[in-house]
């Protein structure tokens, strides 16, 4: 997994850390470091500082999710919801407010791992409606048209389908989806929601398959 932070002091404290949980880690000081490093070694995962040199945070998740699907977590300082919303907006997975403990960032990595790393396993085609789910290719094709989602949509979107019908809270997306639920993100979870329906809705604006119900959560609904 890639770790880019200008940091270098802090940047040694998470590599220590996640290494000792076993993970393997490169590192990078600023951001066109950071696409160097994930176009030359394919990294699983990345963790990006929003105030980098060179190319900030945001720049570098950008780039990245015009060609991968690659799980990235934002870090930043900055406690206003509009920087934390453009990295999800722009296609972070999650994000890390500072000041926080290396331990909380290694459990969201290792959410994240888990979650990518048991989406190989899951091989049912799910159809509902429109949409046939195809988990053993990660492809998502409505009335046969292919819809292109970034990793955590697709696990989103599957989660929801696997169980149409049903109302799911915030909690239940999070410890399911993104694997934890220490405090239910409903910022987390609805920014996803709005970029899901971006990609799978006729109408956004006007959502049919995946709707909120207002005070409970959201539900999936084949028609």
């Amino acid at each position: 997994m890639l770790i880019a932070d200008d940091d270098s002091d802090l940047l040694d404290i998470l590599a220590f850390s996640l290494q000792r949980e076993g993970f393997e880690v490169i590192s990078a000081h600023d951001g066109r470091q950071a696409l160097a490093r994930v176009a030359t070694e394919q990294p699983d995962l990345a963790v990006l500082d929003v105030n980098m040199p060179e190319l900030d945070g945001f720049e570098v998740c950008r780039r990245l999710r015009q060609e991968s699907t690659i799980p990235i977590i934002m870090l930043t300082s900055r406690g206003d919801d509009e920087d934390i919303v453009l990295g999800l907006d722009l296609g972070a997975d999650d994000y890390v407010t500072k000041p926080y403990s290396p331990r909380e960032l290694v459990a969201r990595v290792r959410a994240l791992a888990r979650r990518t790393h048991s989406s190989v396993n899951r091989r049912d085609l799910l159809v509902a409606g429109p949409f046939q789910i195809d988990p053993d290719h990660m492809e998502v094709r409505r009335n046969g048209e292919p819809i292109r989602l970034t990793r955590l949509q697709f696990e989103l979107l599957r989660f929801m389908v696997a169980n149409q019908g049903q109302v799911l809270p915030t909690e239940t997306l999070m410890e399911n989806v993104w694997g934890y639920n220490v405090s239910a993100d409903a910022t987390l979870v609805k920014t996803h929601i709005y970029h899901l329906r971006q990609r799978i809705e006729e109408d956004p604006s006007h959502p049919k398959y995946v709707v909120t119900v207002p005070g409970v959560g959201y539900l999936f609904q084949p028609r």
